[in-house]
């Protein structure tokens, strides 16, 4: 399982994408993957997640986006030196994809700033 990860403004974001085969489908192109995210805050201040915005693109070229307030129900508040986590799962119609996207951090004075999710490779049979 591959990891991947980028960092903005002290926010690191790690991402490790699993393709899950049993509750994958082939011959009605269903490929389900999961994707565990680690988010740590490395800045001197903590940083409330507000939303998420997600690029789901398959390998036909088809982009799904995901819009929405914070992630999996959730708007954690990560204090400095800590870390998030979570998992979430996608479904595309072909073998490959990608994902990619952006949180928006809200600072404790209040100003917002968006955080690069870094692009993963979605492969089926590749863990």
């Amino acid at each position: 399982m591959e990891l991947y990860t980028s960092t903005t403004e002290g926010i690191m974001v790690s991402v490790r994408p699993v393709f899950l085969d049993g509750q994958s489908d082939i011959i009605n192109r269903k490929f389900v993957f999961a994707y565990f995210v680690r988010i740590e805050n490395q800045r001197e201040e903590s940083v409330k997640l507000v939303r998420r915005r997600w690029l789901i693109r398959d390998s036909r070229g088809d982009v799904k986006e995901v819009d929405g307030e914070g992630v999996i129900g959730e708007q954690p508040m990560i204090q400095p030196d800590q870390g998030y986590e979570y998992s979430s799962f996608c479904v595309l119609a072909t073998f490959e994809g990608t994902m990619e996207g952006v949180y928006l951090m809200r600072r404790t004075n209040g100003e917002e700033f968006r955080v690069a999710i870094p692009r993963f490779t979605l492969r089926a049979a590749a863990n």
